[in-house]
């Protein structure tokens, strides 16, 4: 993880920050009262999360990033954007698109203060493959604006999840299990709010793969890798089905998902090494939970009381 923050009232400093750190961009207007730019970015691999607070007005025009870029304004305008015949002005609230990855875009910032949140998208694919061979064709999102005010507001959250929680914790970013889960949840939140090219729904050949056998392969490939970054198209890969498969499989056997299923085995291993910890050797319930992938102590205490009748932290103790 690393985090990069800028503060100035040089409108030629800041235009210059903002070039380098984005794309080419002309800041139009500015006063003397009015010139601070302050940014904040938090990366992780495959994601970055981006507060922007700009006190002028700004164009911009942005060749492709190669990269999803999603912007949530909190005050001010975003005033025409356009890319690829699309055009459209956004307030505060709006959570958006900029553009597919392979497009140039062009707009006017307006004395605005938002988040630009950028990831990969080969994550899309990780979420949403077809079965063990790379994808003919990439995931695509096919619309600018979510598909209803309920996905918006879930994918807003999960950004303010992972911008608060994740990110802003440098020792839970810092975990593999952490960073690779995290990633998953924004891509599976993204592909939940926008249109795209993705197909869930299974086919008749993913109800005839979805037998014990495609169970049993799973879950033996989740229990021996639980310690590793999975994706559930690394385990539809290892099960030889196609992801709707798996999650058909899963559902129709054990009434959970697979992701569910690796929650499960790891919460697990967190409650073995808690046990085997010695109450008085530096262990902590943070350390353990997020080295397994849990990085919000709240909801991981819920999970673990759920689980086994009490806190982690009791469990610590002996």
């Amino acid at each position: 993880m690393s985090s990069l923050v800028f503060d100035s009232d040089d409108l030629e400093e800041t235009e210059e920050f903002l070039c380098r750190a984005y794309a080419r961009m002309t800041i139009g207007s500015g006063s003397p009262e009015g010139n601070t730019a302050r940014m904040r970015r938090d990366t992780m691999p495959s994601v970055s999360v981006d507060e922007l607070d700009l006190g002028f007005d700004m164009s911009y025009a942005v060749e492709p990033l190669g990269r999803i870029c999603l912007c949530l304004v909190h005050e001010g305008t975003v005033q025409d954007h356009v890319f690829q015949g699309v055009r459209d002005s956004f307030g505060p609230g709006d959570m958006v698109l900029f553009a597919p990855p392979d497009l140039p875009y062009a707009g006017r910032i307006c004395s605005a203060r938002y988040n630009i949140t950028m990831l990969d998208p080969g994550l899309l694919d990780q979420v949403a493959a077809t079965g063990p061979k790379p994808l003919r064709e990439p995931v695509r999102l096919t619309g600018h604006r979510p598909h209803s005010p309920a996905a918006a507001r879930h994918l807003k959250q999960t950004i303010t999840y992972l911008r608060d929680h994740v990110l802003g914790d440098p020792d839970a970013a810092g975990q593999p299990l952490i960073a690779s889960a995290s990633g998953q949840l924004l891509a599976a939140s993204v592909l939940a709010a926008f249109p795209n090219t993705a197909h869930t729904d299974p086919t008749a050949q993913d109800r005839t793969d979805a037998h014990p056998a495609t169970l049993r392969r799973a879950v033996a490939y989740i229990e021996d890798h639980a310690d590793q970054p999975l994706t559930v198209a690394d385990i539809a890969a290892a099960a030889h089905v196609t992801i709707r498969a798996l999650q058909y499989a899963f559902r129709r056997h054990l009434d959970t998902t697979p992701l569910a299923y690796l929650r499960r085995v790891r919460l697990a291993q967190v409650h073995r090494e808690l046990r085997a910890a010695h109450p008085l050797g530096g262990t902590t319930v943070g350390d353990i939970a997020a080295r397994w992938g849990f990085a919000h102590p709240g909801r991981f205490a819920a999970l673990y009381r759920e689980a086994y009748g009490t806190s982690p932290s009791d469990t610590l103790r002996g």
